[in-house]
Order: C-alpha cells, then structure tokens, then sequence
C-alpha cells in the first residue's frame, strides 16, 4: 500500500539533501514542494501548528530568526510565529515531511525508519 509523501523545504539546505538521500536510497517516492520558491499557502501553515505545535514548527536555530531584531524575537506566540513563518518561509524547520497526512518535523534517520521501515 503505497503512501502519499511530500517534503516540504528549500532546495538547497544541507539538511533536506540529507532527508532527500535517505528517501531515495529507501526508494521511497515523493514529491518535493520547496516553499522558498513556491511559498507555502498559510492554511497548510496552520494545520501543521495543530498538527505538531508552533514551538516544533519555527525553527529558531536558523540564520533568518536569528538575524531577527530582538522585540520580533520575544514574546512568541502562536500567531506571532505564524506570521513570521508565512513572511519568511525560512523559518520553519526543515524538512516537514507529509506522509498520508502523518508530519515528521526535522531529518532524524530513526525517525524515517520507523515510518518507512528498515532498508529495502
């Protein structure tokens, strides 16, 4: 039974080269939807957030939060990380991965095992 996949990210992030290997050596296949060039629609945006929580979505380890002013660094809340990740796609954590409507946030290969199974 085959399963719908996306990973949603931008192209050229060490990390989704990462997930994107793991994928094609497991012959898993997927579409790729990257948000940096396509943008993401801001209702995906937030069934993710109710899905795996803003705090998991924003990815505040990144050079585009970081190079933000502080006060738009303070003071988080869900509808406030909404915003900045719908400006700046670069915010959110990289690779989400869509499986059959399952999210995966973040490139852990135990992760993609468990959901895929071991090598094929």
């Amino acid at each position: 039974m085959a399963k719908n996949v996306t990973i949603y990210g931008i192209k050229n992030c060490d990390t989704m080269k990462k997930a994107r290997a793991w994928l094609e050596a497991h012959r898993v296949a997927y579409d790729f939807h990257d948000y940096k060039s396509a943008g993401i629609a801001r209702g995906a945006l937030e069934d993710w957030v109710r899905a795996v929580g803003w705090e998991t979505l924003l990815n505040r380890s990144g050079r585009t939060f970081r190079a933000l002013p502080p006060k738009d660094q303070e003071g988080l809340s869900e509808k406030k990380a909404l915003a900045l990740m719908a400006a700046q796609p670069s915010m959110i954590k990289r690779p989400v991965l869509d499986i059959g409507g399952k999210l995966l946030v973040g490139f852990k290969p135990e992760q993609y095992e468990k959901a895929f199974g071991k090598a094929q």
